[in-house]
């Protein structure tokens, strides 16, 4: 006997509309942390925001919407990219605080007579 499958009962639920914007900032938001902090902070604030748009669209009606694990993931990504962002923020202030700029500058040049340009 053979069977046959009906798609036609199967409905496919749209996309939400930045769930893959807030993946992708999510996963920048991470990567570029240790570029003075500033970038990955901004990346991962944008995607925050894109995400409770999403959210709020999404619980309004959960069964019209099929991506809701990527707003999901890139939510958390977002949120571990601020995280990091913070952490290395907060890193570069104590250290310029404690060393300041000539010491930072000292501390260059004597890894630069360590392992310098040969």
């Amino acid at each position: 006997m053979e069977q046959t499958t009906n798609f036609n009962n199967f409905e496919t639920g749209q996309k939400l509309p930045n769930a893959s914007a807030v993946l992708v900032l999510g996963i920048l938001s991470i990567l570029t942390c240790c570029c003075y902090g500033i970038i990955g902070l901004a990346l991962g604030i944008i995607a925050l925001y894109l995400a409770k748009k999403d959210m709020q669209l999404y619980k309004a009606n959960p069964h019209a919407y099929t991506n809701y694990s990527n707003l999901n993931t890139g939510k958390i990504l977002a949120i571990i990219g601020i995280v990091l962002s913070a952490i290395y923020i907060i890193y570069l202030i104590v250290i310029f605080s404690t060393l300041g700029m000539e010491g930072l500058q000292q501390m260059q040049e004597e890894m630069m007579r360590k392992y310098g340009a040969q």
